[in-house]
């Protein structure tokens, strides 16, 4: 008597082959998977690492309005909700916009793949989009419509390859907590290079240099991804009649599901808001305001401000190994933290990062620039707030959402980065006209408010997320 295929995460099939295919005690699929984020994370944080620094100290001072297509009617809009825009604040806006965008459209990307094409035919979509976005950078007038390229990319690429990571292990699999950890290594280890690479060439040989340099990266990627398929599992069949299937009521545990992420996504806004300040006013205080010099004895140079942009991402795969195995350690005692509260650390986390800010403001000295080192240790406490809050929510979606509409739960997940980038955005227009240590000192208290809220919530929540 033939017995039915284990089930994924996703509700798709693994096959026995795929299922015995292991690398290092996880699916083969993994690697691939690892990979092709690793690459596409190049790409769009080696873009990003420019991006503000193009606008404030190039793109926006040639006359944009003739020379960038799109720009005059942007502007426009920007102003009327807020105001006059100088060249910064308008780069803070446009920098908010973009990033926030890039999480807004996962939606549309995982009702694409629920309901269209599949998983896997849309990462391949949205890595194409990416790649042509990425090279029309390096065409100044069209610098617009190649972030609604990288947009419209990312939204289909994002919270498909996110969930393709789920449905490696079958339902209960305990490895797919740390499946999340190492996918999340691959982001950041792709985050790290792109600055020092893309960075370096951008500022030094010519900005479209570095973002050329972020196309041949998603390029990369994709041929990575391709080369992986065997090694995923087959998904079910889109049709007519699963559709119409999935009409069937969500039971009263998966309504309870759903409300939980929800209830947790606006906070979750605020996290984003305060954190994302990274590539925004922080690229501009290490630009403007750090003493970026580094002397080792005979020897002096200085950081490159796109440098800074590294930190993060090595922090990240460095500090991840200590991370789960204190949870580990804690789980032994019955000690670890519930879900909840490690987010709720996760926002307390960036709070204290810019405390320390506020410090480094204070100790300035009189040429207005304060030590490098004050950023080390900012980066460090909102890096150790990142991982307390952003693989545990990947996660946590891919455990607790209803299988039938996975894909557009992660991307309503992801879109709390899009709320979050845009209020960033808003938030960075006022570098300009604000002292910088009242400044840190209020995206540290938006940071805390939200560790407030949702601690407030760790209570009633625990139980629905099934801990």
């Amino acid at each position: 008597m033939s017995q039915s295929p284990p089930l994924t995460a996703t509700g798709d099939a693994v096959p026995q082959a795929a299922a015995a295919a292991t690398w290092f005690g996880h699916p083969k699929g993994l690697t691939f998977l690892f990979a092709t984020e690793m690459w596409e994370r190049f790409s769009y944080y080696g873009m990003r690492a420019l991006l503000t620094l193009y606008m404030v100290k190039y793109l926006f001072l040639k006359n944009p309005d003739d020379n960038v297509l799109g720009y005059t009617t942007l502007k426009s809009a920007l102003e009327w909700m807020f105001g006059p825009l100088g060249v910064q604040p308008m780069a803070s806006q446009v920098y908010g916009l973009y990033t926030g965008l890039v999480f807004l459209t996962p939606i549309l990307g995982g009702l694409v793949a629920d309901r269209l094409l599949g998983r896997s035919r849309t990462v391949i979509v949205g890595a194409i989009l990416m790649a042509i976005g990425h090279f029309m950078m390096a065409f100044e007038n069209l610098f617009l419509p190649a972030l609604l390229m990288l947009i419209l990319g990312n939204g289909a690429f994002k919270p498909n390859i996110s969930t393709q990571v789920g449905g490696l292990y079958q339902q209960g699999d305990h490895r797919r907590d740390r499946a999340y950890s190492i996918f999340y290594v691959g982001i950041n280890l792709g985050a790290f290079f792109s600055p020092l690479v893309c960075g370096t060439l951008g500022e030094d040989v010519g900005w479209h240099y570095g973002f050329g340099t972020a196309g041949i990266g998603m390029v990369i990627g994709l041929f990575i991804y391709l080369y992986g398929q065997r090694h995923q599992p087959p998904e079910a069949r889109i049709t007519r009649k699963a559709v119409v299937h999935e009409k069937v009521p969500f039971t009263r545990q998966e309504w309870k599901a759903v409300i939980a992420l929800l209830i947790l996504w606006i906070p979750n806004v605020l996290f984003w808001a305060t954190y994302e300040q990274q590539g925004n006013t922080i690229a501009l205080w290490a630009d403007d305001f750090t003493d970026r010099s580094i002397s080792l004895f005979s020897w002096t140079a200085e950081i490159p401000t796109t440098w800074f942009q590294a930190f993060n991402p090595f922090m990240i795969f460095s500090f991840t190994p200590f991370v789960v195995a204190l949870w580990a350690w804690q789980a032994k005692r019955g000690t670890e933290p519930s879900t909840v509260t490690k987010m709720a650390m996760g926002c307390f986390g960036v709070a204290i990062g810019n405390l320390l800010m506020v410090l480094a403001a204070q100790h300035a000295g009189v040429d207005g620039k304060a030590s490098w080192l004050w950023l080390f240790g900012y980066f460090a406490f909102v890096t150790t707030g990142e991982l307390y809050l952003s693989p545990i929510g990947l996660s946590l979606v891919s455990k607790v959402a209803p299988g039938r509409i996975l894909s557009m739960m992660m991307g309503i997940w992801l879109a709390t980065s899009f709320a979050g980038n845009f209020m960033s955005g808003w938030l960075g227009s006022f570098w300009s006209s604000m002292d910088k240590g009242t400044f840190f000192l209020m995206i540290a208290a938006i940071a805390g408010v939200a560790g407030v809220i949702i601690w407030l919530f760790n209570k009633p929540l625990t139980p629905i997320l099934g801990e």
